[in-house]
């Protein structure tokens, strides 16, 4: 069983991706940025660009049947390596009881205002 799950955003249709991918048990967030989806704008600051980009995942997660406790997996990517450490109590709130694998790397990101990335996988509950 394969299912797609869309959050609406207009980059998922232009580009031609997926918000995340359940399959097999599996569900696969695909990078996820830090827009405010609900103004389209992309806020200054990389601690509140990560929550926002939590935020995106958590309910593409909730819609796939899952939640961060079921993340096993996230990758966090940054262009500036000085914005890690201001998102630590975000990365720290939300992972605190999965406690996933994860990997932090610095790489140029599609646009200039993005300062993080963040891409998940999860189990879904129960799942054999």
């Amino acid at each position: 069983m394969r299912r797609l799950i869309s959050t609406g955003s207009p980059f998922e249709e232009k580009i031609g991706y997926s918000r995340a991918v359940v399959c097999d048990g599996w569900v696969f967030v695909a990078g996820t940025t830090g827009y405010d989806y609900s103004t389209m704008k992309m806020p200054a600051d990389a601690a509140v660009q990560c929550a926002n980009a939590l935020s995106t995942i958590e309910g593409a997660l909730k819609e796939a049947g899952a939640g961060l406790d079921d993340v096993v997996r996230v990758r966090f990517i940054l262009p500036d390596r000085d914005d890690w450490p201001p998102c630590w109590p975000v990365v720290s709130r939300a992972f605190a009881r999965a406690r996933p694998a994860s990997t932090m790397l610095v790489a140029a990101l599609q646009e200039p205002e993005m300062k993080i990335e963040i891409e998940v996988t999860a189990r879904l509950p129960g799942a054999a």
